[in-house]
Parts: structure tokens; sequence; C-alpha cells
């Protein structure tokens, strides 16, 4: 498992390079391809919140976006302080040419396997996305992890403790 995650990493870094974007911007605009794809756009404060960002950094990330062509701001007609992100018409045809190689591949995979067991992978990847997403999400917390752990037993600094053995 921590081989695919190390290869989907390196993975992400190489579509961003083709992209001409950095992984943020990139992960920012899987997060717009996403919405663009239920029919939605995002304002830029779900666009934060989804990519973990402050709203100052995610303006700059909507500036690079824009500027490369990717993605268009629009005001929100109800809000004038709000501004959504949608998707420029013309990102499509860059974005398929990227990722077709890839997408074709996982077809062909995907091609090998009957419905019931398509039905079983893909619950099995739901899944564990929900349990990874609930792992980091207890880390951000600080629950379980090493230092919290020694600090409650009285052991003080953890890293002291690790150095001592």
């Amino acid at each position: 498992m921590d081989r695919m995650i190390a290869t989907a990493q390196f993975g992400q870094q190489d579509i961003a390079r083709s992209l001409g974007l950095n992984v943020t911007d990139a992960t920012c605009l899987g997060f717009l391809i996403e919405a663009s794809l239920a029919g939605r756009s995002l304002v830029a404060g779900d666009l934060a919140e989804r990519a973990r960002l402050t709203t100052g950094a995610v303006t700059g990330v909507i500036n690079r976006l824009e500027r490369a062509g990717y993605v268009r701001r629009e005001p929100d007609p109800q809000d004038r302080r709000r501004v959504h992100v949608a998707m420029d018409d013309s990102a499509q045809q860059r974005l398929i040419e990227v990722y077709a190689p890839l997408y074709g591949r996982l077809t062909a995979l995907f091609a090998d396997y009957e419905a019931e067991e398509l039905a079983v992978l893909t619950d099995w990847f739901t899944r564990a996305r929900s349990l990874f997403l609930e792992a980091l999400e207890e880390m951000r917390q600080g629950v379980g992890s090493p230092r919290t752990t020694a600090q409650a037993a009285g052991d003080g600094d953890a890293d002291d403790g690790a150095r001592r053995r």
C-alpha cells in the first residue's frame, strides 16, 4: 500500500509538471475538475477548505490557474464578495491530453474484471479512503501520536525518550 501511495505522489508531481503547475495548484485543479464534472463550481472559500489552505493562499492558486488558462472567476450574483471558480472551457482538451494515457491503462485494467469484482474493488477503495481520511484527521488533531501518548504518560519529551533508547 505504501508503494502505491508513493507512486501516486510521484505521479501527481509528474502530472502537475505536465500541466505547467506545482502540486498544490494541480491538487486544487483536481477539486475544481471534480466540481465541474458534478455540474458545479466552487467558491474560493470552499476550495481553500478542501485544499486545507488559507484564503490568501488559495487566492494565489486561483491567480496562477487563471493565468495558465485552466479556470475563470465568476462573480456570485447574490453576494459581490464571493467569487465562483469555474473550469475554463478550453482547459478540458489540455487535461485530456495529460490524463488520457493513464486513464486508458486503467480502463484496460478494469476490463479484466467482472462487474461483481469491480463492485468489491469500488467498495474497498471507498471504505479505505474514508478510513484514511479519518486517520489523517486524528493525526492533525494529535490523537494517538507518539508525542501526545508520551506526554500523557508523563514521560516528558517523546523525542528525548527515543534518543535515550
